[in-house]
């Protein structure tokens, strides 16, 4: 992390590129794989997850390819094949044989297709908003994916992302905006899904047979009020997922990890702590 942009950690070599990636704690390894708003990056994703998890666990938070800080390369493909790869990549190069993965929506996609691809390197699985199966697109997720960089544009998008609307703020609004319009960034944003964007859900999602195959004991979270996400796709993977576990936040849109960050992080920490 530097002292000005505590969005910006370290960096290590994954495949044919870089990946920037916060490295916190000690312990037991865990994974978190952000989100795909516009602008995002892994430390305005997890920064309230973090530096709480740290103190049980040793917290690995890397940007994905094509967003945040990791390198950009040209030509690259941006799809469940190339972030799988990516995540693969920085476990090798981190030593790392075997972790627990947290995923938050997009995020939530790549963890499931991981576990099934390679289920010997998961070994708790979370869940959280997750895409990975298919759905018909709602209007906020053809929002998120299809936002053209705006200040009004932020705004109204963070509105629908967030149960209370008081946790939107202009100062908010502004920092997510000039986020979404760093060098580069929106490029490579709206190269990943674009029209039509149902598409994007069918690549992210899984087939129904693998996901009913998974070993791993799965912690599923939602908010009850999502209006990215809807909240059937966690009831119907908790349905899919032997060793699952359903846990439903009401009054909670799709940032459950920062509208209810205290219960969020006890509740995710205690169940990677089981034995």
């Amino acid at each position: 992390m530097t002292q000005d942009n505590p969005e910006i950690g370290r960096s290590i070599a994954t495949g044919g590129f870089r990946t920037n990636f916060h490295d916190r704690g000690e312990g037991s390894p865990v994974l978190l794989i952000h989100g795909s708003g516009p602008g995002v990056s892994a430390w305005a994703n997890w920064r309230g997850v973090v530096p709480v998890l740290a103190e049980r666990f040793r917290v690995i938070a890397p940007d994905m390819v094509g967003f945040g800080f990791s390198e950009r390369p040209a030509g690259i493909g941006y799809d469940r094949a190339t972030w799988i790869a990516q995540t693969l990549d920085l476990l090798d190069a981190l030593g790392l044989e075997r972790v627990d993965v947290v995923g938050n929506s997009f995020g939530g996609a790549i963890a499931l297709a991981l576990a099934i691809a390679h289920p010997d390197r998961v070994r708790r699985l979370v869940l959280m908003g997750s895409v990975g199966l298919s759905f018909p697109i709602t209007a906020g997720l053809e929002a998120a994916w299809g936002y053209e960089p705006s200040l009004a544009a932020m705004r109204a998008l963070l509105d629908l992302f967030a149960y209370d609307r008081g946790l939107v703020t202009d100062e908010l609004a502004e920092l997510r905006h000039r986020a979404s319009i760093r060098p580069g960034f929106q490029e490579s944003f709206s190269a990943m899904f674009p029209a039509p964007r149902q598409a994007g859900v069918e690549a992210l999602a899984s087939r129904e047979a693998d996901i009913r195959r998974l070993p791993h004991e799965t912690l599923v979270i939602h908010g009850r009020d999502d209006r990215i996400i809807p909240l059937e796709v966690s009831i119907r993977l908790a349905g899919m997922i032997d060793r699952s576990q359903l846990h439903v936040f009401g009054r909670c849109g799709h940032w459950t990890q920062i509208e209810h960050a205290v219960r969020f992080n006890r509740l995710v920490g205690d169940f990677l702590a089981e034995v």
